[in-house]
Parts: C-alpha cells; sequence; structure tokens
C-alpha cells in the first residue's frame, strides 16, 4: 500500500521507469517532474509552481491549451504525438488525472526515447540473452 511508502521511495520508483513524468495540476501549476538532471527535455526545479504555458515555446501554448481544456471539459482522456530529435524517436503522452469521482486533478505528461522500441524484432523470453 502507498501509505507505506516513503516519499524517497516512491521518487526512486518514478526515477528508475524508463520514462520522463510531469504533473501539472487543475489549476495548470507545474507540480512535479522526475529524472531531474536526466531528461529528453531538461527541467529545472524552478519550473515547479510554474504555469505550464510558461514551460513551453510560445507556438505551442495553444495547443497545450486545448488539451488541458478538453481534459477539464471531459472531452477527451489522453493525448499523443511522436516527434524526431536529434536521431530519436521521442513519444510524448498527456494523460487527464481524475479523482474516483472523474473530477480533474491534473495532468500527467509521459515522454520517451522509443527509438531503440521500434527497433524490437521477434520475440525475447525472460532471462534469455
Amino acid at each position: 500500500m502507498i501509505k507505506e511508502l516513503s516519499y524517497e521511495i516512491i521518487e526512486a520508483m518514478l526515477d528508475t521507469l524508463p520514462v520522463e513524468i510531469s504533473f501539472v495540476d487543475k489549476d495548470d501549476t507545474v507540480r512535479y517532474f522526475n529524472k531531474e538532471g536526466r531528461r529528453i527535455f531538461p527541467r529545472t526545479r524552478a519550473v515547479i509552481g510554474r504555469k505550464v504555458q510558461n514551460c513551453h515555446p510560445q507556438k505551442s501554448v495553444h495547443v497545450v491549451n486545448k488539451i488541458l481544456d478538453d481534459f477539464k471539459n471531459k472531452k477527451r482522456d489522453s493525448a499523443e504525438f511522436w516527434i524526431d530529435l536529434k536521431g530519436q524517436k521521442i513519444y510524448i503522452r498527456y494523460f487527464a488525472v481524475r479523482d474516483a469521482k472523474e473530477s480533474y486533478l491534473g495532468c500527467l505528461e509521459i515522454t520517451q526515447d522509443i527509438t531503440d522500441i521500434q527497433k524490437i524484432e521477434g520475440e525475447k523470453r525472460l532471462l534469455e540473452n
């Protein structure tokens, strides 16, 4: 149960995942990100407490706002994009975070380098070389 895990363990678990995670609350304020200093899109602690719109290039703010508005108005629960960046294929997904009553709590952004995943062929069984 999560109540038995310390913040340090939860943070280590999130940093271990092969994805970058950011959380923006219901008021569009950045509240969390993992992998400090080891990100595809680097962030500093200075973004914590800032509006997410101020963390994106001006040319993409309208897209950010559209996604967040759709989440808040229950028009969608997720959005996904992929881009080519410095020889890597970057997969970016956004998820609406809702409580048990379906109230909007915020947005989870997941970013992953899927370059090597796209190369997978056949199958590999557990513990095979």
